[in-house]
């Protein structure tokens, strides 16, 4: 009786801030609900939403223009958003339902994007491809710049690392062959993984890349060596710069030693 008349009095709550649709975060620890509050609910004529993914909570918050709130008692009028209508409608060519909001008032800087699959394994891929997409969109708006691509920018500057390395000497010397070294390997796994002939391959790129040809590059459909900027196949700046930042940060955190632990 008193767990009754404590869910009782949280309907109540909810029901006096003014709202009518309530959106309920998906749990781990315990249950957010249960029937007996569904029913109080579905009785004060509120509308329930549950098992909404916590990544998802953000982006409905700046999308509805309300708050999340931790606890019922701590429900107001300001924290609300609003929709002309909220219902279930069943998609297009399936028998899938899902929650539909329109008419909502100053729409917040979002967008959603629907993604629709024979199985899980290709609605994954689909996903996968959707987000690699708006990382390059991201990393050309935060870096308005783009270069080649097919390998080109890294053997441009393997040959550029490998000059500078001749006019020194002693380990600065190794330190800057060894860095061109690696940024070779970036090309060759590329072409490696489209079937070719690796070492043939960036042989062709050093010699294009010797006479001028900046832009070459590996073009994977065809099998050759092409100018990457003709094909006009290229990427983000910050894509390369921020692939060797990172890579320079893990190595030289790899090889310093702040402290010996001996263990017996």
């Amino acid at each position: 009786r008193e767990a009754r008349k404590y869910i009782l009095g949280q309907c109540k709550a909810i029901k006096k801030s003014g709202a009518n649709v309530l959106l309920i975060q998906k749990s781990i620890l315990r249950d957010a609900y249960n029937e007996l509050s569904l029913h109080f609910l579905a009785k004060m004529g509120i509308l329930v939403v549950t098992d909404i993914e916590r990544t998802d909570i953000e982006f409905i918050c700046r999308t509805l223009g309300c708050q999340p709130v931790a606890h019922p008692d701590q429900m107001t009028a300001d924290k609300l958003g609003s929709a002309e209508r909220v219902a279930d409608v069943l998609m297009e060519g399936g028998s899938t339902k899902v929650v539909k909001f329109t008419g909502v008032p100053n729409l917040g800087k979002t967008m959603t994007v629907l993604l629709r699959g024979s199985n899980q394994f290709v609605l994954g891929e689909a996903e996968r491809s959707l987000h690699d997409a708006q990382c390059v969109v991201r990393s050309l708006v935060k870096k308005r710049a783009l270069i080649a691509g097919g390998g080109a920018p890294e053997t441009e500057a393997c040959l550029k690392l490998q000059e500078y390395a001749q006019q020194l000497t002693g380990m600065d010397a190794y330190c800057f062959q060894a860095f061109a070294d690696a940024l070779e390997v970036i090309p060759y796994t590329l072409a490696e993984n489209a079937g070719m002939k690796p070492i043939q391959v960036v042989t062709e790129l050093r010699k294009k890349h010797n006479d001028g040809i900046h832009g070459a590059g590996i073009n994977v459909k065809k099998g050759i060596v092409s100018d990457m900027y003709d094909l006009n196949v290229v990427q983000p700046l910050l894509v390369s710069t921020s692939a060797i930042q990172l890579a320079t940060e893990t190595v030289t955190m790899m090889m310093k030693i702040d402290d010996l632990v001996v263990v017996q």
